[in-house]
C-alpha cells in the first residue's frame, strides 16, 4: 500500500545510542508476555507479533545507560503498554463498546496500590496479569511520591482511551489545542518520562517535580513524542483502524489543507516542542535547581533526568525508523556524514538546518514596533447573552477612588486613563447579579491584576531585571498569608503591595481555609506567569504556540476569576467535579477563547506600540512564517473551535459526568449555575472589549491606552483583564489579502511553512 504523505525530514540533535544488553531483553520479555498470557491464545498476539514489533529495540534506544535488569523490566513495561493498546483497540473501540471500556477501565488502579503489602486481586486477563506483575517488581526501589506520580500518569494513559473511543462514537475530530493536552495523557509519554526516572536512576526530587520547568520538560518531551509517532502511524491508525485521535488528521482538518502539507506542519510544531525543551532546560532548570537549593547529588538527579529525556527522543526515532508496526519508507533520508559508524545513526548535521534552523531564527529574530494599523478583526459571533449588573456606575467610582487611596494613580495610570478602562464595566458583564460591594471588589481584582500586567513589563522588562522581578513577587506573595489573611498589610510598603494586602483581607478573610488555598495557589500562578513573560523578553523570544496558549490562560488571569467563581459552589458540588478532565477542559475552552479574543483586539498596542512578543497572532505568524491576516484567521478558527468544544462539553460530556458522580437535582442545578456563569464571563469580556478605551486606534497613538513609567517611553504591556472595541479593523480587510481564487494562498506570506496560509479561505465560508 502507498504511503500516503512522504515523511518529512525530522529535527534529531542528539545521537541514537543502543544499550549493549538487547539481546538479553528480547529474550527476557519474550518468556515474560508468554507467562502473562499476551500471545498465543490471547486473540490479540502471535509470537511474530512481538517479534517483528521489536519493543526490546525500543528500550535498548531509549535507555542507552541502564544494566540488563532494569532494561528487561522496563522493556516489560512497554510490552504491557502496547498490548494494552491493541487489546483495546480490538476488545472496545472497534466494537464501539464504551460501558465495556469504562468497567475494563475502573478496575485498573486496583493493580496499582501506593503500599505493597494492601494486596492485589485476582487478574482476570492478561492486561491486569501483566500490570500487577510489573508494579510489584518496580515500586519497591522508587518513593511514594514517585509511586503517586507514575500511578497518575498510568491512569491517565488507560482511562483517556474512552476519550478516544467517545471521538470514534461521534465521529468527532478533536481541535489542536484539545488533541495536544488529550494526547499527552492517551499518548502515554508521560508515563515514559516516569520510567525514565527508573531506568536513569534519576528521581526527580519532589520540591521540583511539580514546578513549571520540569513540567515543560515533560510536556515539551510528551508532545514531541507523541507527534512523531503520529506521523510514522498516520497510514495504520487513521487508513486502517479508524482512528481519529492523530495529529495529521486533526492539523489536516482544521488547516483545511492537504495530508502532505498537514504532515509538515505537524513536523514543525514537533521541532518546536524540541526546541522548547532545549530552551527550558538550558535557561530555566539550572536556576531552578539554585532557587529551591537542590544537594549536588539532585542536581545531578534532574541532570542525569534531563538527558534520559533527550535519549528517549533519539532513540524513539530510530526504532520508528526500523519497526514493522509503522510507516516509514523513505524516512532514513540520504547517507548521513556519519554512516556505517555504530551508534552515530541519527547524528546528521543536515537536520539542524533547514527548516528547524529557520524556525528558531524567525522566534528570536522578530522585529519590534512594526506598522501593523488598525487591528484586524473578525466576527465575535459569541452566542451567549449578555447581561449587565445596575451597580456599574456605583461600583466604577468606588473602584477609583479605591485605586487612588492605594496609589495606583501615581506612576503608569493616571485617573482619566484607569477611569477609560473601565473595569468595572467588564465586572458588570462577568458577574451581573453581584451586589454592589462583591462589584466593586471584582472591578478591583481586574483593576489591581492589569496594573500588575502593565507594571511588570516596564519596570523589569526592559532593564531585564529577572532577579529584580523576582524578589518583588516573593513580596507580593507575602502580602497573602493564608493562615491570617489581614496579616499581609503589615509588611506592604508599595502601592502594588498595598492593594493586593487589602484585596486579599477582604477576599480570603471571609474563606474556609480550603478555599482560601485554592485562591492562593490561583494568584501564585499567576504572578509566576509574569515571570514567564519576563524571561522570553529577555530572550526576545517569541514563545512556542503550545506554551504560549497554556501560559496565555494564566498571564490573562483566567484560573483566578474561574477559581473565585468555582468558590461559590464548594457547598454544593463535590470538589473532585472542579478537578475532572472534563470540567478543566470546559474551563480551558473558554480560557482560551477570551485569551485569544484579547490578542486579536490589542494587536496594534502591543505589537506596533509597545514591540510586544507574547501575542496569539504574532506566534501563530512565527510559526508558519506568514502574514498578518493570515495570523488573523488561523487565531479566529481556532477560537471558534474552541467555543465548539466548549459546546460539546456542555452538552455531551457534562450530563455523563454528572451520572458517574452521581449528582441530583441540587448537584446538577449547581453545575448548570457554574456553565453559566464561564458563558457571563464570556459575554462580560467580550463586551468590555468592544466598549473600553485602552486598545482603540485612536487611544493607542494618543497614549490613553498605553501604560508609561513617567519619565519613560511607551514600553510593553498586554493587559491581563482583556483589551478594546470591535471595529478598529475588519474581516474584510484581512479576506483582501488573499491570493487569487483556488490558490488558497495569501500574496503576504513568504518563506517556509507558508503552505498552511490557506486557511484564510475559512473567512469567505462564513
Amino acid at each position: 500500500m502507498a504511503q500516503p504523505f512522504t515523511l518529512p525530514d525530522f529535527y534529531v540533535p542528539y545521537p541514537a545510542r543502543l544499550n549493549p544488553h538487547v539481546e538479553t531483553a528480547r529474550s527476557h520479555t519474550k518468556g515474560w508476555a508468554r507467562r502473562m498470557g499476551m500471545l498465543e491464545g490471547s486473540g490479540i498476539w502471535e509470537e511474530r507479533d512481538l517479534d517483528s514489533h521489536d519493543y526490546a529495540l525500543l528500550c535498548a534506544y531509549t535507555h542507552p545507560d541502564c544494566d540488563a535488569e532494569a532494561l528487561s523490566l522496563v522493556t516489560d513495561w512497554y510490552v504491557w503498554v502496547f498490548f494494552f493498546d491493541d487489546h483495546f483497540l480490538e476488545v472496545f473501540k472497534r466494537t464501539q463498546d464504551l460501558a465495556g471500556g469504562k468497567a475494563y477501565l475502573e478496575r485498573m488502579p486496583a493493580f496499582m496500590p501506593m503500599d505493597l503489602a494492601q494486596g492485589i486481586p485476582e487478574p482476570a486477563n492478561p492486561v491486569e496479569a501483566g500490570l500487577a506483575d510489573l508494579w510489584t517488581r518496580t515500586v519497591p526501589s522508587m518513593s511514594p511520591a514517585w509511586r503517586a506520580r507514575f500511578a497518575e500518569a498510568t491512569e491517565h494513559l488507560l482511562n483517556e482511551s474512552l476519550w478516544e473511543l467517545a471521538n470514534i462514537n461521534e465521529g468527532r475530530i478533536a481541535n489542536p489545542v484539545e488533541y495536544i493536552e488529550m494526547r499527552r495523557k492517551v499518548g502515554g509519554a508521560p508515563w515514559s518520562a516516569g520510567l525514565v526516572e527508573y531506568a536513569a536512576s534519576a528521581e526527580v526530587p519532589e520540591a521540583v517535580a511539580d514546578s513549571r520547568p520540569l513540567r515543560v520538560l515533560r510536556d515539551a518531551f510528551a508532545d514531541a513524542v507523541h507527534l512523531r509517532n503520529d506521523l510514522f502511524s498516520y497510514q495504520r491508525e487513521v487508513e486502517d483502524e479508524g482512528e481519529n485521535s492523530n495529529g495529521v488528521l486533526v492539523l489536516e482538518r482544521f488547516l483545511g489543507c492537504t495530508t502532505q502539507e498537514a504532515a509538515e506542519a505537524v513536523n514543525d510544531l514537533l521541532t518546536s516542542r524540541l526546541q522548547q525543551f532545549e530552551n527550558t532546560a538550558l535557561t530555566e532548570v539550572p536556576g531552578l535547581c539554585l532557587e529551591k537549593g537542590l544537594s549536588p547529588e539532585e542536581c545531578a538527579s534532574v541532570a542525569a533526568y534531563t538527558k534520559g529525556l533527550q535519549d528517549w527522543q533519539s532513540g524513539g526515532h530510530e526504532w520508528h525508523l526500523r519497526s514493522s508496526r509503522y510507516m516509514n519508507e523513505g524516512a532514513g533520508g540520504g547517507r548521513s556524514l556519519f554512516s556505517g559508524v555504530l551508534g552515530t545513526s541519527a547524528l546528521d548535521i543536515r537536520t539542524l538546518f533547514g527548516r528547524p534552523a529557520a524556525a528558531r531564527v524567525r522566534g528570536l529574530t522578530h522585529v519590534p514596533h512594526q506598522r501593523v494599523g488598525p487591528s484586524l478583526l473578525p466576527e465575535f459571533d459569541l452566542p451567549y447573552p449578555l447581561t449587565l449588573s445596575p451597580h456599574h456606575e456605583e461600583a466604577r467610582a468606588r473602584s477609583l477612588a479605591w485605586a487612588a487611596r492605594m496609589g495606583l494613580l501615581g506612576d503608569i495610570w493616571d485617573e482619566p486613563m484607569l477611569a477609560g478602562f473601565d473595569f468595572a464595566l467588564c465586572s458588570a458583564g462577568l458577574d451581573p447579579d453581584a451586589t454592589v460591594e462583591e462589584l466593586e471588589l471584582s472591578a478591583e481584582w481586574l483593576t489591581w491584576g492589569t496594573y500588575g500586567d502593565d507594571y511588570y513589563p516596564l519596570a523589569f522588562g526592559r532593564p531585564r531585571d529577572l532577579a529584580g522581578a523576582k524578589a518583588a513577587t516573593e513580596r507580593l506573595k507575602a502580602c497573602m498569608p493564608v493562615d491570617d489573611p489581614a496579616a499581609g498589610a503589615a509588611g506592604a510598603v508599595s502601592p502594588m503591595e498595598r492593594a493586593l494586602a487589602d484585596l486579599w483581607a477582604r477576599t480570603a478573610g471571609p474563606m474556609g481555609a480550603g478555599a482560601r488555598a485554592s485562591l492562593r495557589r490561583a494568584m501564585d500562578v499567576m504572578l509566576e506567569s509574569w515571570l514567564w513573560e519576563l524571561h522570553n523578553m529577555a530572550q526576545h523570544r517569541v514563545p512556542d504556540p503550545v506554551d504560549y496558549i497554556e501560559m496565555r490562560r494564566l498571564t490573562f488571569g483566567s484560573d483566578l476569576t474561574m477559581s473565585l467563581a468555582r468558590l461559590r459552589h464548594e457547598h454544593g458540588l463535590p470538589p473532585e467535579i472542579f478537578r475532572s478532565g472534563t470540567v478543566r477542559a470546559l474551563e480551558n475552552s473558554a480560557a482560551d477563547y477570551a485569551a485569544l479574543l484579547n490578542d486579536l483586539i490589542s494587536y496594534q498596542k502591543e505589537i506596533e506600540v509597545e514591540g510586544e512578543l507574547h501575542n496569539g497572532v504574532l506566534v501563530v505568524q512565527t510559526f508558519f512564517n506568514c502574514d498578518y491576516p493570515t495570523g488573523v484567521a488561523i487565531i479566529d478558527d481556532l477560537m471558534r473551535s474552541r467555543l465548539r468544544q466548549f459546546e460539546h462539553i456542555k452538552r455531551h460530556e457534562l450530563p455523563v459526568l454528572c451520572e458517574e458522580f452521581g449528582l441530583e437535582e441540587k448537584g446538577r442545578a449547581a453545575l448548570d449555575a457554574y456553565v453559566r456563569e464561564l458563558e457571563d464571563w464570556l459575554a462580560g469580556i467580550l463586551n468590555w472589549h468592544r466598549n473600553v478605551r485602552r486598545y482603540r486606534d485612536e487611544d493607542v497613538r494618543s497614549g490613553a491606552g498605553t501604560a508609561a513609567l513617567r519619565g519613560g517611553d511607551v514600553a510593553g504591556a498586554a493587559g491581563s483583564a482583556g483589551g478594546g472595541p470591535a471595529g478598529a479593523g475588519s474581516v474584510g480587510s484581512a479576506v483582501a489579502h488573499r491570493g487569487p481564487v483556488g490558490t488558497g494562498l495569501p500574496t503576504g506570506p513568504v518563506g517556509l511553512g507558508t503552505s498552511a496560509a490557506r486557511v484564510t479561505e475559512l473567512f469567505t465560508s462564513r
